[in-house]
């Protein structure tokens, strides 16, 4: 079973910055794209980024300007640099792996491989 490891997140104030990492195996990762959902209390599970094989990224509306999710090949591993954040940006952030899709201008993944998830706390 294929499983992504996250790491980085933790507790942080408002207005500060985190980043979280996500390597995936070798074999898989340069296979399709990669992104980032995130689970906050009381929602449902919201896109937040997503990056392709040739380094386009997409951004939910809530964190463009904010957030950069970027990938280091050598290292098979995706980035999501966080900064500004917010105490709405509180939630559990999951890494996938999957076919990029696209409807009516919303983002999503087809996912086929998923991380643990990541805490990430905003407050004071």
């Amino acid at each position: 079973q294929v499983q992504l490891v996250e790491s980085g997140g933790g507790l942080v104030q408002p207005g500060g910055s985190l980043r979280l990492s996500c390597a995936a195996p070798k074999s898989v990762f340069s296979r399709n794209a990669m992104g980032w959902y995130r689970q906050v209390l009381g929602k449902q599970r919201e896109f937040v980024a997503v990056i392709t094989t040739g380094g386009t990224t997409h951004y939910a509306d809530a964190v463009k300007g904010r957030f950069t999710i970027s990938r280091d090949k050598a290292k098979n591993t995706v980035y999501l640099q966080m900064n500004a954040l917010l105490p709405e940006d509180t939630g559990v952030y999951e890494c996938n792996h999957g076919a990029l899709l696209e409807v009516f201008g919303e983002w999503s993944l087809e996912t086929d491989y998923r991380g643990q998830g990541t805490q990430v706390t905003v407050s004071s």
